[in-house]
């Protein structure tokens, strides 16, 4: 049977994705879509979209009686359930077949056999595939769970059965850790996942977290086609993902994928499918989990076969045999995969909400593709996942691959909502993961290094501060008096002018321009060049180390310049009402965070340029804060023993 009318049970990036495959096959797209989503882009791209229920996702994309009577009123063929919502639900799969709509993806006999962890792993043990030691019994007592542990040892992961995403995972150490981790990982089962049954098994160190894909029709036949690294994860979820792994050798891959193989035999598996491993430091591998459904990261497999994974799922959801066998499948090249997220990594990857309001990126070509489901002015919300994209690069190897998703991970940039691209392109630089020797506990040990906001390059402050300059001016097109700007001119001199830079944290420059030379200082930091215009955001700086090229991307005051790394500004008022330098002079600050330890002046007193108006401790030291100028204080913003932000201004001065 050829699908011809599919009903899409997804949103976002995933249900955009099969779109496109839909696509170029002739299939006839139909969408579901809650309240929230009502204009969002997969609702944009599909030839027809049904509303099925309000934003909560319980009420809708998980409400299959009115997924399925949207099924039976568009008159569809098949359900495409994506990943994730009802993608591993074996209930819907058969009431699909219930209602003679084809399910694209396993058996519901299938998925229930791999839903449960420990009995996957039992059927995984039956088929001669090697698993972590541990316990998996139904007894679950706390007796029994104790004298198990001892025999499986320390360290110990406590493991919920059910659900995935690192929910209901704890990691035990000692013995006094014991009951905690239980009572811990169990509510956080039942919580999540309705059921708190526990698993016990050897936690194996700095871990690998490598998975095999594989492919079976309905006339059983099976193939794998290769493996991917998934081992740089943030709270054990997968960020980056490469195929094929940096670490795994050809006798350790040919023994994998025949166990990933056997393992979906075992099941009676059809359709693509995902067998997850974890791989110790001396490379011996052991069965994790079985994923029943595409998984996010299958763009770096499609890259290095050159197939598309969506179009062999409808092939086979429609009863054909697999497009290939095992020995015409290819590995070529390298490809990595890395996830945009809607999340402040600097702020333990909370969420973040909003809408989207500039989505730059390169325009996609051989090495380079984009799947994303978010466009300019679409918003992120709090009821769903909040990925934004993914980006998925390739090459010939993987320095290649490494080279070609650091150049567009630059030119990439999310404005609106704080996201994770910082800590992409930190960890594309990383030294050890350019040498492919990471582990799955990589991002929390490096994560204070990863997300640390380097000093941006000398060319990008010139660059942001001349457009901070050139914005003040008027936008008319006559020439203003030289008395009308308000910008720090003087007769006979260049004029200084005071400029604000969020980098993230605030800074006032001093700025002064003499013809084409630009000069910043801010305390004792001193940058001086030339910035000039090539066109089409594209600029050449000199900040005296010979003439670089910059890429601009502007979202009204928020910059991202690309030189020789990325670096995002953001343009600030200096202070409020300051226009020149003398202005900045009015309102000392602190130079840095730290406790206001003296004030040595109150309102109504009257100082002169130097005089040292407080004193703040910060760092170890002891920093005074003097007057820029004569004047009178007006006011007084902080206490002494406050805690102040670094560029927190202490006193307003009005001049003599």
């Amino acid at each position: 049977m050829r699908i011809r009318r599919l009903l899409i049970a997804n949103r976002g990036e995933i249900a955009c994705r099969v779109i496109r495959s839909c696509n170029r096959l002739g299939v006839h797209t139909i969408v579901v879509h809650s309240d929230a989503d009502q204009g969002a882009m997969h609702v944009r791209l599909a030839d027809e979209a049904r509303l099925i229920g309000p934003a909560p996702a319980r009420e809708s994309y998980l409400n299959a009686a009115a997924i399925l009577t949207a099924a039976r009123e568009v008159r569809a063929d098949a359900i495409h359930p994506g990943y994730g919502f009802l993608s591993e639900n074996a209930a819907f799969a058969e009431a699909c077949a219930a209602a003679g709509v084809v399910f694209v993806g396993p058996p519901a006999a299938a998925i229930r056999a791999m839903g449960l962890k420990h009995e996957a792993k039992a059927l995984a043990s039956a088929a001669g595939v090697p698993v972590v030691p541990g316990y998996m019994g139904e007894d679950q007592s706390p007796a029994r769970l104790a004298a198990e542990t001892a025999r499986v040892g320390y360290p110990l992961l406590v493991k919920a059965v059910a659900g995935g995403g690192g929910k209901g995972m704890r990691v035990v150490r000692a013995p006094a850790e014991l009951d905690e981790a239980i009572r811990g990982a169990r509510g956080e089962a039942e919580s999540a996942f309705g059921d708190g049954r526990l698993l016990l098994e050897r936690f194996l160190e700095r871990p690998r977290h490598v998975e095999v894909q594989v492919f079976a029709d309905a006339a059983g036949s099976c193939v794998h086609l290769f493996e991917r690294e998934c081992s740089v994860q943030r709270r054990y979820q997968k960020i980056i993902e490469e195929s094929p792994s940096p670490f795994i050798d050809p006798p350790t891959r040919a023994a994998m994928t025949a166990a990933a193989v056997r393992t979906a035999l075992a099941v009676g598996y059809v359709n693509a499918g995902t067998v997850e491993f974890i791989v110790d430091a001396g490379g011996e591998f052991y069965f994790m989990e079985m994923n029943t459904r595409l998984q996010v990261e299958h763009p770096v497999t499609e890259a290095v076969t050159g197939l598309d994974l969506v179009e062999w799922q409808l092939r086979v959801a429609g009863g054909e045999r697999l497009p290939l066998a095992q020995e015409a499948i290819r590995q070529q090249g390298h490809a990595i995969e890395t996830r945009i997220y809607s999340e402040d990594p600097r702020r333990g990857f909370l969420p973040s909400v909003g809408r989207v309001r500039r989505f730059a990126h390169p325009p996609a070509d051989a090495e380079w593709r984009i799947d994303t489901g978010i466009a300019d002015g679409d918003a992120i919300t709090v009821h769903y996942d909040p990925m934004i994209a993914k980006v998925i690069a390739s090459g010939p190897d993987r320095a290649g691959a490494l080279a070609k998703l650091r150049h567009c991970l630059d030119r990439t940039a999310v404005f609106g909502v704080a996201n994770n691209l910082p800590l992409l392109r930190a960890v594309a630089a990383h030294p050890a993961f350019v040498a492919g020797d990471v582990d799955t506990g990589f991002i929390d040990r490096e994560l204070t290094a990863l997300t640390a906001v380097p000093e941006p390059q000398p060319e990008s402050l010139l660059l942001a501060a001349q457009i901070a300059l050139d914005t003040r001016q008027p936008a008319t097109g006559s020439s203003p008096s030289a008395w009308e700007l308000g910008d720090g001119w003087r007769a006979g001199a260049a004029a200084e002018q005071s400029v604000g830079l969020c980098t993230p944290l605030h800074r006032r420059w001093r700025a002064r321009r003499d013809g084409e030379t630009l000069e910043l200082t801010a305390g004792s930091t001193r940058v001086t060049g030339q910035v000039r215009a090539l066109g089409a955001g594209r600029f050449a700086a000199d900040a005296g180390h010979g003439s670089r090229e910059l890429e601009l991307i502007r979202d009204r005051e928020r910059l991202q310049v690309v030189g020789e790394s990325a670096d995002q500004i953001e343009l600030a008022p200096a202070w409020p009402f300051e226009r020149s330098a003398e202005d900045a002079d009015a309102h000392p600050a602190s130079p840095l965070p730290g406790r206001v330890v003296e004030l040595r002046v109150q309102v109504g007193d009257a100082v002169t340029r130097g005089d040292v108006l407080a004193v703040v401790e910060g760092m170890k030291m002891q920093h005074a804060i003097r007057a820029g100028r004569a004047g009178t204080v007006a006011n007084v913003l902080a206490r002494a023993g406050e805690l102040v932000e670094a560029e927190t201004v202490l006193f307003d001065i009005d001049p003599c």
